[in-house]
């Protein structure tokens, strides 16, 4: 589909939405899913007023509060973004989705043993969420916890062969213990199915297997 086919497809979609919004203004998910597509089409202050118009209709809309969340994340509001996804958390009955999210925040902000914390707690809820174990082999690298971000990046691998990111932080959480091999063939994994990896890191690998 080209870019402009995208596009009219969003904007009919959009049409629609506002449209079920003005006939149906108190219907929390109308407002939810035009936020959603709002967001996808990179009207996100239009998406911040209809986020918060479900969340004003039910104060109890957990997806709400995530996705509002994630987008004040994107606008560099990580107050905000943090803030949401802890009241989040009060409602989900499965949060680890909200424990990423206030991990990546804490990840942001160079508070390490925070994001760690987040993320193990995203793992003790859904242990098959992958995303979980790729960003806590991230963090465990940052913290030089190298034997436990090898452990979380060939968890993250294991739940989902074809994720391109999880490759390409088992691979550096090998290189830090010293297995070059294999962090070579498990980079090229990476790159193939689409991962660019930092250039700095392909180098400093090159210069241990020569």
């Amino acid at each position: 589909m080209s870019k402009q086919n995208m596009q009219e497809d969003l904007a009919s979609v959009i049409a629609q939405l506002e449209k079920d919004c003005q006939e149906t203004p108190e219907s929390v998910r109308a407002h939810h899913h035009l936020g959603l597509v709002y967001r996808k089409a990179g009207r996100l202050e239009d998406a911040v007023k209809e986020l918060e118009r479900a969340i004003e209709i039910d104060d109890q809309n957990a997806d709400s509060y995530v996705n509002l969340g994630a987008i004040y994340f994107e606008m560099g509001d990580l107050d905000k973004a943090l803030a949401l996804n802890e009241k989040a958390l009060t409602q989900l009955v499965k949060p680890a989705q909200a424990h990423v999210n206030i991990g990546l925040i804490h990840q942001h902000r160079g508070e390490i043993k925070e994001a760690i914390s987040s993320y193990i707690k995203s793992t003790v809820h859904d242990p098959g969420f992958s995303m979980a174990w790729v960003n806590l082999a991230s963090v465990q690298i940052m913290a030089a916890d190298y034997p436990a971000a090898l452990a979380a990046g060939r968890k993250a691998v294991e739940l989902d062969p074809e994720f391109a990111m999880a490759h390409n932080n088992l691979a550096v959480a090998l290189y830090f213990n010293k297995d070059y091999s294999e962090a070579k063939k498990v980079l090229d994994k990476a790159i193939s199915l689409g991962y660019k990896p930092e250039p700095k890191f392909v180098e400093a690998l090159s210069q241990e297997i020569k």
